[in-house]
Parts: structure tokens; sequence; C-alpha cells
């Protein structure tokens, strides 16, 4: 009953100066609420990033050449001329690479399309059938380049999304011919659109390997392989990435006839590695985010003790009568400790509901082509209102104690 009737006038002290109590209020609402809303919106871009890794493959590996070495110079990753379509056929071995379920050798070039009196610049890869298996594309209509394409050096042409809009507008191109270089291709297809960002293909067209390295290529190998600029993997599954780069490690040295000592004359890389380097730069983002939230709900917390201190000075009257009517030191910090936890937990709660409203408002907000979508989790939710309350009840022990420690003969004679 004690404790209720505390209670009772900590609300009743605190209806009485609505404006204090708002502007100490405001504080903590600003504190919480931005604690919330910015890991919230940490968190959205991180599990962007990750999905956007995931969708790209996070089982795939990137294969490239080595470098060319000249007097000791080096001439820079991909300058070497060693990966070739044989590479890529000898990593399909399910006895020697029973991780790597399939492999994709491309050649990629810079073309300019032509059709009628539009044209643009576009990314043109030559490519074999397994490339769109491997990296698990869609396409809108028509075919996908193919095998019979590839033998037949075929001048055919499959076309990114954004490379139709700009050549064909609302019109199919299915069956169209356009002009890549001062060659003649035919559109077979048409790829679904990426919506832009990351390594977006929708700029970009497919023909075949062959017909790429025969008909648009200028540079020609010696050897008489096919040399491309690089092949990637498939791997069984994500777990079976760092299993595959051993497979297919092994098999090229051999392939390339590498000596045990002889550095790889080519280049591994798989989106694991990018996927973990990207995932420990946003965590500290999100801690970083974090803590410059939680220093607004510090300053929030120094704002009640503040307007606290003013409280207790302008009260000491009211403090001086109650001790002279038998109230005790006890009563009189609870009374001013229960105010600054009711303001704070108050802010607190408030805190939450304007953070799930910013959040709303941002859910819309486009990042890297797609839309943002914060993640409030409940632990960051339920964290943020304890941070508030035992903030508020810590600043409060101080003006609490102060006014305790009034002497009752001494408070009544103040003015």
């Amino acid at each position: 009953m004690r404790y209720l009737s505390l209670l009772w006038m900590s609300l009743s002290s605190l209806g009485s100066h609505k404006l204090r109590s708002g502007l100490a209020l405001l504080g903590i609402i600003i504190g919480v609420s931005a604690v919330i809303s910015l890991m919230a919106i940490g968190r959205g871009v991180q599990e962007s990033i990750t999905s956007r890794i995931t969708d790209m493959g996070a089982d795939l590996i990137y294969i490239t050449p080595g470098e060319i070495t000249t007097g000791g110079v080096g001439s820079g990753q991909g300058s070497s001329i060693n990966l070739t379509v044989s590479d890529s056929e000898a990593l399909i071995d399910s006895l020697n690479a029973p991780s790597i379920l399939a492999a994709a050798p491309e050649i990629s070039s810079r073309e300019q399309a032509i059709y009628r009196n539009s044209n643009t610049n576009v990314t043109v890869y030559g490519v074999t059938d397994s490339y769109f298996t491997v990296h698990n594309l869609d396409l809108h209509s028509g075919m996908f380049v193919n095998e019979f394409h590839s033998v037949g050096k075929d001048q055919v042409v499959v076309l990114g999304a954004n490379v139709s809009d700009i050549l064909f507008s609302n019109l199919s191109p299915i069956g169209q011919v356009i002009r890549l270089g001062n060659r003649r291709f035919k559109v077979v297809g048409l790829m679904e659109s990426e919506g832009g960002g990351f390594r977006s293909r929708d700029n970009s067209v497919f023909v075949p390997l062959s017909t790429a390295y025969y008909r648009l290529s200028s540079v020609k190998s010696v050897s008489g392989e096919v040399p491309v600029d690089r092949i990637t993997i498939k791997s069984i599954g994500p777990e079976d990435v760092d299993p595959a780069i051993l497979e297919s490690t092994k098999i090229l040295r051999i392939t390339h006839g590498l000596a045990t000592g002889i550095e790889n004359d080519f280049s591994i890389s798989s989106l694991k590695e990018t996927q973990e380097a990207l995932e420990e730069t946003t965590n500290t983002l999100v801690l970083f985010l974090g803590s410059i939230a939680g220093i607004s709900l510090l300053v929030g917390g120094i704002g009640i003790m503040n307007i606290m201190i003013v409280s207790v000075t302008e009260r000491t009257r009211e403090i001086g009568v109650r001790k002279a009517v038998g109230a005790r030191k006890s009563d009189v910090m609870l009374q001013f400790l229960f105010e600054a936890v009711l303001l704070s937990l108050s802010g607190g709660i408030l805190g939450i509901v304007v953070s799930f409203l910013v959040i709303q408002v941002l859910g819309g907000v486009s990042f890297s082509g797609r839309p943002l979508q914060p993640i409030i989790s409940a632990d960051i939710t339920l964290m943020s209102l304890a941070v508030a309350t035992s903030i508020g009840m810590f600043f409060g022990i101080y003006p609490a104690v102060r006014a305790a420690a009034l002497h009752p003969i001494e408070a009544l004679r103040a003015q």
C-alpha cells in the first residue's frame, strides 16, 4: 500500500509539471527510437547484402588466369592466357572432383549493339549452355544459348533486360537481328530483369563461347586451345565450397603441369570469402550505429537527472512539509526515484512506438536496387527499454538522495 501511495504521488507530481516532464520524456524518446531504428536499419542492410550474395551464389567459385611476370614485374591477375575450355571440361570429374556440380567457362568483351536507329554499349559474354545453370539465370522468353549453337559457331544472341528496352522499347526482340560490332546476330532469347545493383547482367548480352572467340575476338591462341577469361564453378552446396576449391586446385595444377613448389598460374576465389568480409564490415557498422544511438540515450538520462535536480530545488518546501508530518527519508527518496523511472519507462515505450513509425517510413527506401527492409528484433527492443529504465534509475538516484537528505526545518525555511 505504501508503494502504491508513493507511485500515485509520483504520477500526480509529474502530471502537475507537464512541460518539464515532456522535455525529460523527449530525450529518452529520441534515444530509444534512435537505438532501435538505427539497429534495425543496420541489420536490414546486413541482411540485404547477405541475401544479394546468396542470390548470386554462395556455392560459386571463380577461377581466373594468373599474371604474366616480365623482369620480375607482374602485369596483374588475369594478364596470362593460360585458362582454357579444356580446363573447364577437366573440372567436371565426379571421381576426382565430387564436390563440383558444374563449370562454366566465359570470355567477355565490350561491343556496341545496334538495331536500326538505336544503339547502346554492352558487355558481350561468350558462354556455354552451362553458364545459365551455374548462375541460376531466369529466361523471360525465347531460349538460352545451347550446345548446338556452340558447335555451329552460330551468330545468335540472348539479350539482357535493359539492352532489350533500349533497342526494342516495348517490342519483342525474339527473331530480330542486331549488330554487334560489324557482325549480325539473331536474337533467340531475352533474360528476366535482375533489378540492377551489384553484378547485374541487365546491360549484357550472351553469345556462344565459340562464336565470341572465332567471330568477335581479335586474339587467337597459338596452341589452338580456346582461352577463357574466367571459369565459374558451382559446388554441390555452400558447405562444399572449400572442398571444391581444393579439388579444382589439384586438377588445374595437374593439367597445367605445375611441379611441386611452383606457384599456381591461376587464381581462385569464392563469394564465401566476400560474404565473410562483408558480414564483418556490416557487423562493425551495426555496432557503430548502435553506439551513436546509445550516446543519445545517455544524453536523455542526463537530461532526466538535470530536470529532477531542478524539481528537488523547486519542491524543497513540499519535501519539508512531508517530513514534518512523518514522511521518512526512504519515502522521499523512493518518490523521486519513482518519478525518474516513470519518466524513463514512459519515454522508452513511446520511443519504441516512434521507432516503428520511422521504420515504416524507411521500409520503401531503395538500397542497391532493392527496397530496404529494416529488421526489428525483440532482443534489441527489450534491451533498449531495459537500458532506458536503468538509465532513468541510475540518473535519478542522485536527485532522490539529495531530496531525502534535506533537513525538514531548513526545507520549511526555503522560499
